[in-house]
């Protein structure tokens, strides 16, 4: 009896079986039974992990002998502040720092300057000179603990910082470790710190990515984020294929310098979003992780395995969190975090609960770690490597994403390719159309989210704990910004801003003369005006 009920639903449709149909947010349908033929061929079951192209992870015993590594996002109001909060995230096991920098840091602003009133050390740490980088990262060692920063537009001058801060501390830098997010081109798509225009941007990451293969080997100068793309609307096809078509940009500009694939590709890494179902995200990463390994090798020839790697930090997504009943998105994250363990993830960031509404608490921050090191310790997800390789369901739908992720970057290419299509809009216009679809499904209540749209209660606003704008800190920062233009030698400050913008005309590299500006105690808002000159102002594209 039992056989004959599996073949009653074996190959068989939602409508044939009368069931609910059920849809992912990428638009595909889900099978109510899924069996050996729903495989395509490509099933990386009978695959190794850490054996191209890597569908169950990129190495062999993955973290069998080591966890993830654990970087919680950090960094807010002063250099002093972000400190404290470094080193009391470090005392509590947390293995790599994520920094994050305000806005006006974000945008070559200095903290003395009239437009950034009201923005210093609000939504990260605030940097006007090398003198603040010296200050947050006082007592860390950055041969144990590694460094992400999230920075885009300033992000060739902050790479600067952090070399010349290492320099200056005496490390080797040719052993230095550590990521800078440096993607500009999500920045057009997703969040808008964005300073100058689409092409000189570009050329500005391929300038990281150029000195840190000759000088910094082991730094990773781009993480390239699907993240804020997904955050800005994208579904998760759109979110992995975009993602590649960047950084294809970037290995395109990279190459055209004379370096090749097997020189730089190990170094670039990803950033990707997890909210929303289970098996789609896993889903996503495992094709995705196998779509990547073939780029590189087929398109670009690399050698090594390792140039092939779809290195990621994947963690739970802001946008899946909500500010109705706060409290859900503790369990949500241990959602995201799960997924991201059995994804494959090499470096875990996991959201707060009260990101939703707020910089997180530091009580909020520990509970995220905690969350993170109970699944590490207590649940066995550690144990064996790509638990859910050989799943009928999770091996079908890793040969569907890596299917429609190549059909969406072949959408790229028709808008001649990924830099016009961000210049012209096409990419931004895609997300925001998927963002209102999604949001229309929200409130139509097609898209179930707990507490907000189902299961929802009459409650008593109830007060939440805000991360306050600190005005004393932030007038510190001016101060100490004021005392350190007037302790360094101008006449040295003068020269190298003109040999930044001698190197901007001569379209050099410019890595060296910033160094060497940085070190001079140059500001991040003096530098970028130098660069203004030549290369001038983003202007954004308007649909009407």
């Amino acid at each position: 009896m039992a056989d004959a009920n599996i073949k009653s639903v074996k190959g068989k449709t939602a409508k044939e079986l009368n069931v609910k149909p059920v849809f992912l947010e990428s638009g595909l349908e889900v099978n109510p039974v899924y069996t050996a033929e729903d495989l395509n061929g490509t099933n990386s079951a009978h695959e190794m992990p850490g054996e191209y192209p890597f569908t169950r992870g990129i190495h062999p015993t993955m973290y069998r002998n080591k966890p993830f590594t654990i970087r919680q996002y950090a960094g807010f109001a002063s250099p002093e502040e972000t400190n404290e909060r470094f080193q009391f995230l470090i005392k509590n096991g947390q293995s790599g720092l994520n920094v994050a920098f305000d806005l006006p840091t974000q945008c070559g602003l200095d903290s003395d300057d009239p437009r950034a009133f009201g923005e210093v050390g609000r939504v990260g740490m605030s940097i006007d000179t090398l003198h603040d980088f010296e200050i947050a990262f006082k007592n860390i060692d950055l041969d144990k603990i590694t460094v992400s920063m999230t920075i885009n537009g300033t992000a060739i001058i902050l790479i600067a910082m952090y070399i010349a801060m290492a320099e200056k501390a005496g490390y080797d830098i040719s052993t230095l470790r550590g990521t800078a997010q440096n993607d500009i081109l999500k920045e057009f798509i997703g969040r808008g710190t964005w300073i100058f225009p689409v092409d000189k941007s570009v050329k500005l990451v391929v300038d990281t990515i150029e000195y840190c293969a000759k000088h910094v080997p082991k730094y990773s100068p781009v993480s390239v984020c699907g993240y804020h793309i997904r955050e800005s609307g994208a579904n998760p096809i759109q979110e992995m294929a975009y993602a590649f078509c960047i950084a294809k940009a970037y290995t395109d500009g990279a190459l055209s310098r004379g370096i090749t694939i097997d020189d730089f590709a190990s170094r670039l890494s990803f950033n990707f979003d997890i909210y929303g179902n289970l098996f789609e995200q896993v889903a996503k990463f495992r094709g995705g992780r196998r779509l990547w390994a073939k780029i590189i090798r087929e398109e670009y020839g690399a050698k090594k395995d390792s140039s092939c790697w779809m290195r990621m930090i994947a963690g739970g997504g802001g946008g899946g969190l909500t500010k109705e009943q706060p409290e859900n998105n503790i369990v949500r994250s241990a959602y995201y975090a799960l997924i991201s363990a059995l994804s494959g993830t090499q470096t875990m960031a996991l959201c707060s609960y009260d990101e939703a509404y707020t910089i997180p608490t530091e009580h909020s921050a520990e509970i995220s770690l905690r969350t993170m090191q109970i699944m590490i310790h207590e649940m066995g997800i550690c144990d064996t490597v790509d638990p859910l390789g050989g799943s009928y369901y999770v091996e079908a739908l890793t040969d569907k994403f890596e299917e429609e992720i190549k059909k969406e970057m072949k959408t790229v290419e028709k808008w001649d390719g990924i830099i016009n299509a961000v210049a012209t809009g096409k990419i931004q216009e895609s997300v925001s159309k998927q963002a209102y679809v999604r949001e229309m499904g929200m409130q139509t209540g097609k898209v179930p989210k707990v507490g907000v749209n189902i299961y929802t209660r009459e409650e008593e606003a109830k007060d939440v704990e805000f991360h306050p704008y600190n005005l004393k800190a932030a007038n510190a920062q001016i101060g100490k910004l004021k005392t350190t233009k007037e302790a360094r030698n101008s006449e040295k400050v003068k020269a190298c801003l003109a040999l930044v913008k001698q190197d901007a005309i001569d379209d050099k590299n410019l890595m060296p003369s910033i160094i060497a500006a940085v070190k001079e105690y140059c500001t991040v808002g003096e530098i970028v005006s130098a660069m203004k000159e030549v290369y001038g102002e983003f202007k954004e594209p308007i649909f009407f």
